[in-house]
């Protein structure tokens, strides 16, 4: 029987770091995972509104195929200049790609955005939006232990009609195979089925790590208050109001291709845990990280591998999903 790995976040995988920073006023902040070197990475991008940086740098036929830390932040646009702080901070500690002798380092830092910007924060910054700090702060708090719920990236994030925020899970397949997720919940379509009460994931949940709790009779969603039923369903279906942003990780040493496919499989993940999913409104983007610290079997059994790893992703991403509702104090 799998479970959750020791601390049920995604940096049960060694080396991975997460932190988060916020600006109160604002009603935004940004989430940033640094990697404990140059990580092989892979991204999708399955929403019709994304906003993000640096993810051509991670297609299997471009050069690179690697990150030194990946950001997420809210303000959609203006969230981008995160990654301007990130790069510059992990530049001066010496990480990066050197490309050429006597060049600084250039550290390779994709990032995604959520938007965030009509959620009551005061947005009036003017020439100094504050996601370059918030950036730098985010990093510099990065640990192995981390908060959910409403915060970081998070900040203020909406899942359909109620707070959406950070969730994250991991899985343990065994025979040291680890794979975790973290996603920054601000989705158009909703996590809860039309009860308001269940959670769509509700059938992958792990040692009640959401709350417990399956439908009353699955057969039998009806709502006495119809119209709110099917606003709970739908969620949010208006432009400005959108995106789920995840990353999944492991600790194979999978090739930048496998990562994309990994990252394919895990988008399943948010269709199984938010209806509707991947609209034209949102920006669903999850990145894909892998350590190589655990070698897979050679070919054909390592194609087997690839396929579990993107498996338990996507149930991992699912189970996020629902964790980050649960640790905003939505339901």
């Amino acid at each position: 029987m799998f479970a959750p790995s020791s601390r049920n976040l995604i940096t049960d995988i060694e080396g991975l770091r997460v932190g988060h920073a916020d600006d109160d006023d604002a009603r935004s902040g940004v989430t940033v995972l640094a990697c404990g070197g140059a990580w092989s990475a892979g991204v999708d991008v399955r929403g019709g509104g994304p906003g993000g940086r640096e993810t051509d740098a991670l297609s299997p036929e471009n050069l690179v195929g690697r990150a030194h830390a990946v950001v997420l932040a809210g303000g959609s646009v203006f969230g981008l200049a995160a990654a301007d702080g990130v790069a510059a901070a992990l530049s001066a500690q010496g990480i990066g790609l050197r490309l050429i002798s006597g060049s600084p380092p250039v550290p390779i830092v994709p990032s995604a955005v959520l938007y965030d910007l009509v959620n009551g924060g005061d947005k009036n910054w003017g020439l100094t939006p504050p996601y370059r700090d918030l950036g730098v702060r985010a990093l510099e708090a990065a640990g192995a232990d981390f908060a959910l719920g409403s915060i970081g990236a998070g900040r203020g994030a909406m899942a359909g009609l109620v707070k959406g925020g950070i969730g994250s899970t991991s899985l343990d397949l065994g025979e040291g195979l680890i794979v975790g997720a973290l996603v920054a919940l601000n989705s158009v379509g909703s996590a809860l089925m039309p009860d308001g009460q269940t959670y769509w994931a509700w059938a992958f949940e792990l040692a009640q790590e959401f709350g417990g709790g399956a439908p009353r009779d699955p057969m039998d969603l009806s709502d006495p208050a119809p119209e709110e039923s099917r606003l709970m369903a739908v969620g949010r279906l208006q432009a400005g109001v959108n995106t789920t942003l995840g990353v999944v990780a492991c600790n194979a040493d999978l090739t930048t291709a496998e990562c994309k496919r990994v990252a394919m499989m895990a988008q399943d993940g948010i269709a199984r845990a938010v209806r509707p999913a991947h609209t034209p409104f949102d920006g669903d983007t999850v990145f894909s990280l892998a350590s190589g610290a655990l070698e897979l079997r050679a070919h054909p059994q390592r194609a087997v591998q690839i396929g579990r790893i993107g498996s338990a992703a996507a149930d991992c991403m699912a189970r996020a999903i629902a964790r980050a509702v649960h640790f905003s104090g939505a339901r």
